[in-house]
């Protein structure tokens, strides 16, 4: 099973039909485990910012070719002053839940287990969502410069699990993560990772994970694969960073 393939991208549909083939995807999400799309819905800021909606369709569409399984598209927001679920209706995705039959899942409030795991320094223990280990999770994040982590991807986007109800220190929903903030991404994919993920750098943003400049040009690429990690140091250098200076990807 190849670990990364990076595929240039015209359109969504064919782009990430192709990339999902080419590493491997079908076998990836093999199985009976129902499947759990986890986009980068950090607030309502629009993509780049966030996963567009027209992306998770063509993930969609190409998964179904290969299996039935149920699907159900998860997350849980950042965002101070909103809720996920009004996130969801902000940027589209209750027309995409509708339109193809796939649930959404606020992360932030769904059931939760307790786990354990004396190797990790900041969090040996740490409560998580039950769908995170009962699910195969495809991670579909959008390529970002990050204030604190340096770049956001797959592994990063696994922060949306944790909730704020045990998480959330003052304002973030996930703040508790930000004090160390590369020693906690170690720990929480020490608990969870990624199954294959499907990243949208069609853009990239090249200063901040929120707004600001986008890549210029547009780095018009989809990484796919089922090595996290390694999806997360090839979009480390498309944004011209060496990856050996991200604590978290070293």
């Amino acid at each position: 099973m190849m670990s990364c393939v990076a595929v240039s991208c015209q359109q969504y549909g064919e782009s990430v039909r192709e990339a999902f083939l080419s590493a491997s995807g079908p076998e990836a999400v093999a199985g009976d485990r129902p499947i759990l799309l986890k986009p980068n819905l950090v607030n309502a800021s629009p993509f780049p910012v966030t996963t567009h909606p027209d992306f998770v369709a063509a993930v969609i569409e190409a998964i179904r070719e290969h299996t039935s399984v149920a699907m159900v598209i998860a997350e849980g927001c950042g965002a101070m002053e909103l809720e996920t679920e009004e996130i969801f209706v902000r940027l589209g995705y209750d027309c995409l839940s509708e339109k193809y039959g796939v649930k959404l899942l606020d992360l932030n409030h769904a059931p939760l287990v307790h786990q354990e795991n004396p190797t990790c320094s900041i969090f040996p223990e740490m409560w998580l969502p039950e769908v995170a280990f009962t699910h195969c999770i495809v991670s579909l994040p959008v390529l970002k410069a990050h204030s604190l982590a340096e770049m956001t991807g797959a592994l990063k986007n696994m922060m949306g699990f944790p909730p704020p109800s045990h998480y959330q220190r003052g304002g973030w929903k996930k703040s508790a993560f930000h004090g160390r903030m590369h020693r906690s991404i170690k720990d929480l994919c020490q608990y969870i990772m990624p199954d294959f993920t499907i990243m949208d750098a069609t853009v990239g943003l090249s200063q901040y994970h929120l707004g600001g400049a986008e890549c210029c040009p547009p780095i018009g690429k989809i990484l796919a694969g089922s090595d996290a990690l390694a999806i997360d140091r090839m979009g480390c250098e498309l944004l011209g960073m060496n990856w050996q200076d991200v604590g978290y990807l070293r």
